[in-house]
């Protein structure tokens, strides 16, 4: 197949977009390299030995999107490209309001134009919210606690309205919880621009000695060892997870939910110390304040994605350390320097 992929450059993108040329299918990726950069594109087709084509341009130019759409016949798209950290989004509410929704309104009307009726989402397990219980289906109550969340929540449910007026499409909304860990190879990986917002890529920072204190956000939540736990699930198990989904599309199943998390949950003080068990590093922490919009323990229950997708998580937690370590002790400084 013909797949068009926003964010394509990015951390969880750009891992899918590697899956996806190794299964064989054609690959374009739009990404407008905010929170990106162009390096792990050339990376990933040295890996597949495969090319894929690149725009560099931002979802809500609709001009410059209406040139890629025009240049390409798209069998499907696989939208992931948005902002996504939850503490920035309670400071820039109306910055991730317009993007994240203007961008994917204008790219949803361009599927319509088209003819693009098959769309595999990237959403989140942040739409939950405080759950009323763990593990979560996809049945339970949605009532995100920041911004993020609810702009991902407001996304599936243009989809749904989207659906309802045309029964033609197939959407595939994956809730997906904590993605961690790398390519196997090193060569591909998490690489924030700033100061990380997320556990694992903090965490190789300071084993490799870029920052010199892990903050831990609260140590006084109802959890054993008072930190948060949350189900973190391997980067390339996301990926395939993703390509199970655009096989379940071509079964026209008219709009799906799936939750895609390995079913356990760690806390954070767990995750130290798996990393630091795998990587031989000390990692260093201090507690501080809870963040506004955290929520005490949120993991998966991925029985549904099992049943219809076929699909399972299949590394655990000292697996995802381990290659989140590699590709940080590699690159030192993410993608500064070309390997």
């Amino acid at each position: 197949m013909n797949i068009l992929v926003t964010g394509g450059a990015g951390y969880i993108g750009s891992h899918t977009c590697l899956t996806l040329l190794e299964e064989g299918h054609a690959v374009c990726v739009v990404d407008n390299l905010s929170n990106s950069k162009e390096t792990p594109l050339k990376r990933i087709q040295q890996i597949a030995g495969r090319r894929l084509t690149f725009y560099c341009t931002d979802l809500t130019r609709k001009e410059a999107l209406t040139r890629v759409f025009e240049n390409h016949r798209f069998d499907g798209v696989i939208h992931f490209a948005g902002l996504k950290a939850v503490g920035e989004s309670t400071r820039m509410p109306l910055t991730y309001y317009r993007n994240n929704i203007d961008g994917s309104l204008v790219l949803f009307e361009l599927m319509q134009v088209y003819g693009v009726k098959n769309l595999v989402f990237s959403s989140s397990a942040t739409v939950y919210g405080e759950p009323d219980r763990v593990p979560i289906k996809e049945t339970a109550a949605v009532r995100p606690t920041n911004p993020y969340g609810r702009s991902k929540l407001m996304i599936e449910n243009i989809l749904h309205d989207m659906y309802i007026s045309d029964k033609a499409c197939n959407i595939a909304i994956l809730r997906y919880f904590n993605p961690v860990g790398a390519h196997p190879s090193g060569r591909i990986g998490e690489d924030p621009n700033d100061l990380p917002n997320n556990l694992m890529p903090f965490i190789s920072q300071v084993a490799v000695g870029n920052q010199q204190t892990l903050s831990v956000f609260g140590n006084d939540y109802p959890t054993p060892d008072g930190t948060g736990i949350r189900d973190y699930i391997h980067v390339m198990d996301l990926a395939a997870g993703h390509g199970c989904a655009l096989r379940k599309l071509q079964e026209k199943p008219g709009l799906v939910t799936y939750n895609l998390g390995t079913g356990r949950g760690f806390s954070v003080l767990e995750v130290v110390a798996a990393f630091e068990k795998m990587s031989g590093k000390s990692v260093p922490y201090k507690i501080v304040e809870r963040r506004q919009g955290d929520i005490a323990v949120c993991y998966a229950d991925p029985t549904l994605a099992a049943t219809e997708l076929g699909w399972r998580a299949e590394r655990g937690i000292e697996e995802m350390c381990a290659d989140a370590w590699r590709w940080q002790a590699n690159n030192p400084n993410g993608y500064e320097k070309e390997l």
